[in-house]
């Protein structure tokens, strides 16, 4: 049986993948249990911790000792979520399904769920572990994305990130932590794109340990494209203007680099009367104070129903992130048969094939972000840049394909 650990179980890009990833599994008849802190959905072989009302209040106080410890050590709040130091976990060593794995597959476990600590008792149940890297933090001293720096490719120490910084600061410490903990098990480190698998190989941390490319999948039976007049009639958008969609888990992140979206249609206005542009995400009521086009702001959303019908209202997705790994939302889109443009950093050049499904810009260029706009404008009038941009998942992400890598992978960690 494989074990997926995940702090999150519907909710953000790395829970989500985690989820999907398990049901492909189920469907492929491997046997696939989940365990999370907790969970707002029941599903079949999805199992909290939380099990009542107080086992919820231990779990977020584990989150909130967890943000109290990195408190007082932060350079300032924009980087309070991007830095975990795994100080504050539970103990699932001795948890039934645990006990009962014959592989722990981690994936994204910060914020209280499992510490450096709880790792470690992990790993020294001898069993082999799989671990899906979301992003940088497995082989960094603490942050999620290391925003140009590189000390993890020696040893981290004087980490831009802290109000302090030092040659043994928190991030020093926290890589030493790590160098133990690797050598207590057998490992395979798996990043859903190439930039990142590329990146474990040349960190000190993982350079030496089994790693592999292997992208998140998706269900293409649910992602897929559907009649764009019926979707906008239903949203109540107009039928006769070009849709541009942003998603942004947190427009105001700078990470997801809404102010260059926003520059890109300036730029665009003059030469087209007829954009509007589709946000989804948390966001202020300000960030869209003299946008250059027309807003429709649908929040945050949850039902997958909801997600779809907002992908087959639109044109083209904008990814316009400045670090990233394998986006979620160009998958998506793209499975829906919506072309994407986005920056060439992380996985997304991997994702986008340029001028074929999509198109890559410049990276932090705004300029090259709204020529890509106006190219797929300009050249899907066919529709060929759309049937690419399905094609493109239908063979790389499919659900099958993708449980198929996970089983030969397991079969020979078990073999060893």
């Amino acid at each position: 049986m494989v074990l997926h650990l995940s702090t999150f179980h519907l909710e953000g890009g790395a829970g989500v993948a985690a989820t999907r990833l398990h049901r492909a599994l189920v469907k492929a008849g491997i046997e696939s249990e989940m365990l999370v802190p907790s969970s707002l959905l029941e599903e079949d072989n999805v199992t909290s911790l939380a099990e009542n009302k107080w086992d919820s209040r231990v779990a977020w106080g584990r989150f909130v000792a967890e943000r109290l410890y990195f408190l007082p050590q932060e350079k300032d709040k924009s980087i309070r979520f991007a830095f975990s130091p795994a100080e504050v976990g539970a103990d699932v060593s001795q948890h039934p399904l645990v006990e009962r794995a014959n592989i722990i597959h981690l994936h994204w476990i910060n914020f209280g769920f499992l510490s450096i600590n709880s790792l470690s008792k992990l790993f020294s149940l001898g069993k082999p572990v799989v671990w899906t890297l979301h992003d940088m933090w497995t082989f960094t001293g603490g942050c999620h994305y290391s925003r140009g720096c590189n000390h993890y490719l020696n040893h981290c120490c004087y980490c831009p990130f802290l109000a302090k910084p030092d040659q043994y600061d928190i991030s020093f410490s926290q890589f030493e932590f790590k160098k133990d903990l690797y050598d207590q098990t057998r490992l395979a480190l798996i990043s859903p794109s190439l930039w990142l698998d590329k990146t474990v190989k040349t960190a000190a941390l993982t350079k030496h340990l089994h790693s592999l490319n292997i992208p998140n999948c998706i269900d293409t039976a649910i992602f897929k494209p559907l009649n764009t007049a019926e979707i906008r009639a239903k949203l109540q958008l107009p039928a006769n203007k070009r849709f541009i969609l942003f998603v942004g888990a947190n427009t105001q992140d700078p990470r997801k680099g809404f102010n260059f979206f926003r520059e890109a249609m300036a730029l665009l206005r003059k030469d087209f009367d007829d954009l509007e542009v589709l946000i989804l995400g948390k966001a202020r009521a300000i960030a869209f104070d003299e946008f250059p086009v027309p807003v429709h702001y649908l929040g945050k959303i949850t039902r997958t129903e909801d997600l779809i019908n907002a992908y087959n209202a639109v044109d083209l997705i904008v990814v316009p992130s400045l670090e990233d790994n394998l986006p979620n939302t160009i998958m998506e889109a793209m499975a829906c048969a919506i072309p994407a443009v986005g920056f060439a950093t992380g996985g997304i050049p991997e994702m986008i094939d340029h001028q074929v499904n999509g198109y890559v810009s410049e990276n932090r260029s705004a300029a090259s972000l709204a020529e890509g706009i106006s190219w797929i404008i300009q050249n899907n009038s066919n529709g060929d840049l759309s049937s690419n941009a399905r094609e493109k998942v239908l063979n790389t992400y499919s659900e099958h394909i993708i449980a198929e890598k996970y089983r030969i992978l397991y079969q020979s960690m078990l073999n060893e």
